[in-house]
């Protein structure tokens, strides 16, 4: 009896490949240089949202000093912190 040289190494019934996502997010930092109107404006640019919802972005990294703006896969935080930093605005991406 020949002795099976896979014996006792795990077989899978089924290989799967998966693909996993680390979050990612984009933090905005305050700074004494650019007006709201400016923040705003590239904050719309850069995350696609609405004026209201920059507005208040603005506000959190203004009062808070910082304010997570995006968060997603690493690709689309790249993008986010690149149009951002189109006017010298301040981020970091985080996960």
């Amino acid at each position: 009896m020949a002795e099976d040289p896979t014996y006792g190494q795990y077989k899978p019934e089924q290989e799967e490949e998966t693909l996993v996502g680390l979050p990612f997010k984009v933090i905005l930092f305050n700074d004494d240089w650019h007006t709201f109107d400016e923040v705003i404006a590239q904050l719309v640019k850069a995350v696609k949202c609405s004026f209201e919802t920059a507005r208040d972005f603005a506000f959190e990294v203004h009062v808070k000093g910082q304010a997570v703006v995006f968060d997603g896969m690493l690709q689309e935080c790249l993008k986010v912190t690149s149009v951002l930093e189109e006017i010298a605005l301040n981020t970091q991406i985080v996960s």
